[in-house]
């Protein structure tokens, strides 16, 4: 009975220590995502730039043909 016992006890115990890993993954991942997110925000505020800048340039492009 008392190796029974301490089985359950050695499996309570690595229940413990997995649950305490899988929280600290979902902490992990919360992160994660937060930074996804700060990623997709900055990659649209580039694409944007981008755009204005690239119709910019085409403005040049059309200026300098009349010119000529």
């Amino acid at each position: 009975m008392a190796e029974r016992s301490t089985e359950i006890e050695v499996l309570a115990q690595e229940l413990d220590t997995m649950g305490n890993k899988i929280g600290s993954l979902e902490a992990r991942m919360k992160e994660v995502e937060a930074v996804i997110l700060r990623l997709e925000k900055a990659a649209e505020s580039t694409a944007r730039a981008l755009d204005e800048v690239s119709t910019h340039w085409d403005a040049v492009y059309q200026a300098l043909r009349r010119m000529e």
